[in-house]
């Protein structure tokens, strides 16, 4: 039998053997689901013996990861914002950059007053809205905020109601190809739609090509398909004054900034990800 420390060790060496970019924090990441240890117990306790079910476990995942498949499927949570959010193939895993359509919202949303209603279209897991609306209980000015998530996926949907619960936040969710059956009007819309240019798909990493849903990355030819469609239509679902904030790929800010204002829409701007690349592209309808 292994003990932790062996076994973390050897299966870093097998990630590594397989190209994994990051097989020490991969590999101590299974560690951590399959046993339960803490960092700390790891380093003072790491010659305790795995018993025989645990080694198992562990390593039939790190031939899984070997092979590939993401480790937020493995284990079957991504944090987000400082949240645990279930995953699976069914949605697009969050991803860091996405943390800044988040804050750009609770931005503007410690602004207002009064009763706030969101929409997050392609809401997939639900991270955006969820965030969003976990957030504004301490952060924002609002007396109260309603939000709805809206995607094509019935999967995706299930995904994002199992973290409404875990979350314990109310939300409302709906299969909906877009706008076309969404009721009402909003403060704010958000949306993180799929804009992976169809031709560039297969050079994406193994991870994201091979695991995350098509339908979340397929952005069309030119990878804007879907923000032609969520700008024309989301003037018929804005209440006066509300805002559009869409995550945009690095070389699209503006395509997208110029389809709002021929749109109506004012005072646009550009926030850039960590990485300086361009990322939230947002602006307010004056109906």
């Amino acid at each position: 039998m292994r003990t932790i420390r062996e076994a973390c060790i050897r299966g870093t060496e097998i990630l590594r053997q397989k190209g994994i970019p990051e097989a020490e924090l991969d590999a101590w990441y299974l560690l951590e689901h399959v046993t339960g240890i803490s960092r700390a117990l790891y380093f003072s306790d790491g010659c305790r013996e795995l018993d025989a079910d645990e080694e198992t476990k562990y390593f039939i995942l790190i031939e899984k990861r070997g092979q590939r498949i993401p480790l937020q499927h493995l284990t079957g949570v991504q944090e987000f914002m400082g949240f645990p959010f279930l995953v699976n193939e069914h949605v697009l895993i969050p991803r860091q950059d996405t943390e800044i359509l988040v804050e750009e919202a609770l931005s503007v949303l410690k602004k207002e007053k009064g009763t706030v209603t969101l929409l997050d279209m392609c809401t997939g897991s639900g991270c955006i809205l969820l965030s969003i609306l976990k957030l504004t209980q301490r952060e924002c000015g609002c007396d109260f905020i309603y939000g709805t998530g809206a995607d094509l996926s019935e999967q995706a949907l299930e995904v994002a109601g199992k973290n409404a619960a875990i979350l314990g936040t109310e939300a409302v969710f709906c299969q909906s190809d877009l706008f076309e059956r969404i009721d009402g009007r909003f403060s704010m819309i958000v949306s993180n739609p799929p804009y992976i240019r169809t031709g560039e798909i297969g050079t994406l990493q193994e991870e994201v090509r091979a695991h995350d849903p098509l339908m979340a990355l397929d952005g069309g030819a030119d990878g804007l398909d879907f923000y032609r469609r969520i700008i024309r239509e989301s003037t018929e679902h804005l209440l006066p004054k509300g805002y559009l904030m869409l995550e945009i790929g690095y070389d699209q800010a503006q395509a997208v900034g110029e389809w709002m204002r021929e749109a109506g829409f004012q005072r646009i701007s550009v926030k850039k990800d960590l990485a300086g690349l361009d990322r939230v592209v947002s602006g307010v309808y004056d109906g």
